[in-house]
């Protein structure tokens, strides 16, 4: 159980727990930051992955001795194909959220 310690006595004192119109602000505004926080580690994720296959892509061409142009271009090609597929699937993502949003307001009428 947690105690709470007395507050000065020229404090005001706030007790948002009893208003819920405050407590539903703060949860939306909380909400809306969660999201867009996502939203960012979403596409970061995607451009990290993005890099790394291109840089496995990279190793693997000059290893095997390749010639230079065409591990230059596949490894383009390989980076490219990842962040589009990823972009796609953050995209689709959001739709599909979107959509299950709305069926679910339709059903409650």
């Amino acid at each position: 159980m947690m105690r709470q310690r007395p507050s000065h006595p020229d404090q005001m004192s706030l007790d948002w727990s009893k208003d819920v119109e405050i407590e539903r602000i703060i949860e939306a505004r909380v909400a809306i930051r969660a999201e867009a926080a996502a939203l960012r580690w979403r596409f970061r994720l995607i451009l990290v992955e993005s890099v790394m296959m291109t840089a496995l892509v990279l190793a693997a061409g000059f290893t095997l001795g390749q010639p230079t142009a065409l591990v230059l271009r596949g490894a383009f090609l390989v980076g490219i194909a990842c962040f589009t597929s990823g972009m796609l699937l953050i995209v689709l993502s959001g739709v599909a959220c979107h959509l299950s949003e709305r069926l679910r307001r339709w059903r409650r009428r």
